[in-house]
């Protein structure tokens, strides 16, 4: 079992930059498929979760949503048990709580990760 903490939420303007990190507790985070979500004000209800990014045990593969790929950027450092989000070019429709998960599956379909944080708020004004 793996416990998730995100951290780094944050007010942006358009066209800046903000990292989210995610901390795992326990030894087995390297086992840990590691994926982001986000979910947009006005889509509470978890189906409207929203797939962002994932990466891979070894870190060397990563999968992005067409509406954040070229700006954001997965990443995992499994000495530290973190997975990070770097997020540039940032836009007002990113605006969302975003999730970081873990999960035995290389997937991007969220039923699929077995753990999830609590959550982190990020606002990108205009």
């Amino acid at each position: 079992q793996v416990q998730l903490a995100e951290s780094g939420r944050g007010l942006a303007q358009a066209g800046g930059s903000l990292r989210l990190s995610c901390a795992a507790s326990g030894r087995t985070f390297s086992s840990y498929v590691m994926g982001w979500f986000r979910q947009a004000p006005g889509k509470e209800r978890e189906f409207e979760r929203e797939f962002v990014a994932r990466i891979n045990r070894g870190g060397m593969t990563t999968v992005y949503a067409d509406s954040v790929k070229g700006r954001f950027t997965i990443s995992r450092d499994n000495a530290k048990n973190t997975v990070y989000l770097q997020m540039n070019s940032l836009k007002p429709e990113d605006t969302a709580v975003y999730y970081c998960a873990a999960g035995n599956f290389v997937t991007t379909q969220k039923s699929q990760y077995d753990y999830w944080g609590q959550g982190t708020q990020v606002t990108v004004s205009s």
